[in-house]
């Protein structure tokens, strides 16, 4: 089969932004927006959810994205604003990401980068830093992957950048009925992508709405 490439869970508000400014992203804030949490807690309440660490949480609906999260992803491609908040060269080593010793991901993960590192393995995930187009990191993840689908993980102008670049197979765009007024949109309106998408809009009682493009 094809290898996919998918947008997986990736959460915008109501009025299309998934994160702040450059500026406004720190360690006490890795999105850069007050109050992100209210864009993914509906992931976080589920019984899926990979970093729950009590019983307990949601079926239905939200439970079964948040399962499909890692179904068949063989690599993940990352922008270097989602693997942390420093900018410019790399003045150390010591930075190894937001989430500790055992990464979620399980996967080589590519951080897209113009100040490359060497590469380093957090117990079963590896990342490497690279300095490409979409096209190029792409090609590198496709083969990393070994037949699996490589999941595209944002954060939003990486994930516009694969679109611009017309490289995105699926994506999954969880929609929360919050606004924030600015920050970094992936999109004005979701219909800006159906000319090259079929898309299903399926709302869940966790107040969410979740939206399925699907490559025409």
């Amino acid at each position: 089969m094809t290898q996919l490439v998918r947008v997986q869970n990736f959460n915008v508000s109501s009025d299309g932004i998934g994160a702040g400014a450059d500026e406004d992203q720190s360690l006490e804030s890795p999105f850069g927006l007050p109050g992100a949490e209210r864009l993914f807690g509906w992931a976080g309440a589920t019984a899926s959810w990979p970093m729950r660490t009590d019983p307990g949480g949601s079926r239905g609906l939200d439970d079964h994205f948040t399962r499909d999260w890692a179904r068949n992803i063989g690599a993940e491609i990352m922008g270097r604003n989602k693997f942390g908040p420093q900018r410019g060269p790399w003045q150390d080593d010591e930075w190894r990401g937001w989430w500790g010793d055992e990464p979620p991901f399980g996967t080589p993960v590519f951080v897209m980068t113009h100040h490359t590192r060497p590469s380093f393995t957090l117990s079963d995930t590896t990342f490497h830093f690279v300095d490409g187009d979409p096209a190029a990191v792409l090609g590198q993840a496709l083969a990393a992957a070994q037949g699996k689908d490589v999941r595209l993980g944002g954060g939003v102008t990486t994930i516009r950048e694969f679109l611009d670049a017309d490289l995105v197979d699926t994506m999954h765009v969880a929609v929360s009925p919050v606004t924030f007024g600015s920050g970094v949109r992936l999109w004005e309106s979701p219909d800006e992508l159906l000319d090259r998408f079929h898309l299903e809009v399926v709302p869940s009682p966790s107040g969410v709405t979740h939206h399925l493009f699907w490559r025409k």
